[in-house]
């Protein structure tokens, strides 16, 4: 996808330098249900907070992080890891829908975005946001835009904007029409930019 995305990108040169600065695909290979429950982690905290719960998380289950281990963990096990109650709850019906249902790249291979979104906010703690960081990281959606997010909507004015006022979201959703079919590959690569600042 990187390489199809590229030529497009680069057309818009703002995006094209950061082609040359980032490699934004640099990252764990991380099952479904993991980044689903690093998803769940980051709702709502800043990275280093999140990143650190995350490592906590990790550790508590020994790495080995599956529907299994996170319903026989304890709660104060969890808590102590730096999950709240409500995420612990979270993550224990995220478990609870993997045992049930097939939330995996080929279970949803034949689903559209908007079919993946209603299946992933019928689980109690996964909203928009959520369902929207699975569509992108998970199943490798090319055309995804997560306005929902903070750091994106940051990215993308500290990137496009004049420096005196905020983008609307319909003037990001705007400047992104040039990132079409590949607005993921192009969030990836303000995340980056934003992470780097």
């Amino acid at each position: 996808m990187l390489a199809d995305a590229e030529p497009v990108l680069r057309q818009d040169p703002v995006m094209a330098e950061l082609v040359e600065r980032h490699d934004p695909y640099v990252e764990p290979s991380w099952s479904e249900f993991e980044r689903l429950c690093i998803s769940i982690i980051n709702q709502q905290l800043s990275t280093a907070s999140a990143t650190a719960v995350r490592e906590r998380f990790f550790e508590l289950l020994d790495g080995d992080v599956t529907p299994e281990t996170v319903l026989a963990a304890e709660d104060d096990a969890l808590r102590s890891a730096g999950l709240s109650r409500q995420k612990i709850e979270y993550v224990r019906n995220a478990a609870r829908a993997f045992q049930e249902g097939d939330y995996t790249r080929e279970g949803l291979a034949d689903h559209s975005n908007d079919d993946v979104m209603d299946l992933l906010t019928e689980i109690k703690g996964i909203g928009d946001w959520t369902a929207r960081m699975y569509l992108l990281f998970v199943l490798e959606r090319p055309d995804v835009l997560p306005l929902g997010d903070l750091a994106v909507r940051r990215g993308i004015e500290q990137l496009y904007g004049n420096g005196d006022e905020e983008l609307t979201r319909a003037e990001m959703r705007e400047i992104a029409e040039a990132w079409r079919p590949y607005r993921s590959v192009a969030t990836r690569y303000i995340w980056a930019e934003y992470e780097s600042a």
